[in-house]
């Protein structure tokens, strides 16, 4: 299985919009004769901490997903490329890759699949980075009643996504305790009105709007006080060049949208802001993902 890392929110569309960038984890998961645990490997990012037994997230997301106990030990091969607690996916990718392969071992048609999709969304607690990393694209997710619902925006035409990953972890539970219970009706208003302009600025391709509606009074003045340098990182992102630029996720990571020939600029002008507020980073210049996960 390969599976997209995300970047979720866009600014305003908190828990509603994500967006698939095309860099992977791959998991190959077998089955192994006879009795005995699972047997896990790990390369890449976390191999040096991510559990290997049945605390992985990925054997969690596998068991909840299935249902019920699996007849023989299974052997899990990852290789993760998605950084930890960055806002970039890691966990809705490890939930999404246990529930696929489920789907896979169970014999399940695919028909089902959204079945398990829809598992792996309860248990991330919301749907913005699980249902992009699935079906690829610019996704925005929805509920009506209990029933689980996505549209996809149109493609971007003549932009990179750029990502600056501080050397910074904040787990996506940190990040959501600073946030309100309840918000002044005016940040309410200014919200709505901020991803109506993104939305129509992807679907009319008027990329010069994205930077007012990639604008944000939601959760990110709550989250700023856990990365040093934000607003700071945002500013530079876009006087280097790019539409408009928004926290990723949760954080740490900042997220931009920038014409191609700007790209590998914003991507430098967001780490000198970082290092200037003593934070190493690296940033990377990614296309978009279109083709989601993918099941081999």
């Amino acid at each position: 299985m390969r599976i997209p890392a995300t970047t979720s929110n866009l600014g305003p569309g908190f828990d509603v919009l994500g967006m698939a960038l095309a860099l992977y984890n791959d998991i190959e998961v077998s089955v192994l004769p006879g009795k005995g645990p699972d047997q896990v490997e790990i390369a890449g990012e976390g191999a040096d901490r991510l559990p290997r037994d049945g605390r992985n997230l990925v054997l969690r997301a596998f068991r909840e997903a299935l249902g019920w106990k699996f007849h023989h030990p299974l052997r899990w091969r990852m290789k993760n490329r998605i950084p930890l607690c960055r806002g970039l996916g890691s966990s809705g990718a490890a939930r999404l890759g246990g529930a696929l392969a489920a789907a896979a071992l169970s014999r399940t048609g695919k028909d089902r699949w959204p079945d398990f999709v829809a598992a792996a969304c309860r248990m991330e607690g919301h749907p913005d980075n699980v249902m992009p990393a699935f079906f690829g694209g610019l996704c925005g997710s929805y509920r009506v009643d209990r029933e689980l619902r996505f549209f996809r925006l149109r493609r971007p035409v003549g932009l990179r996504a750029v990502v600056c990953i501080p050397e910074l972890e904040v787990p996506t539970e940190k990040a959501r305790r600073v946030l309100p219970k309840t918000v002044p009706l005016a940040d309410a208003v200014r919200t709505a009105a901020r991803l109506a302009v993104l939305v129509t600025a992807f679907e009319q391709r008027r990329y010069e709007r994205l930077a007012a509606g990639m604008d944000d009074v939601l959760h990110q003045p709550y989250r700023k006080r856990l990365i040093p340098g934000l607003y700071e990182a945002l500013s530079a992102a876009r006087r280097a060049g790019a539409h408009g630029a928004a926290l990723s996720g949760s954080g740490s990571a900042v997220f931009a949208l920038s014409p191609t020939a700007a790209a590998a600029r914003a991507g430098a002008a967001m780490a000198r802001a970082f290092a200037r507020r003593g934070l190493r980073s690296r940033s990377l210049v990614l296309d978009f993902d279109y083709r989601g996960a993918e099941v081999r």
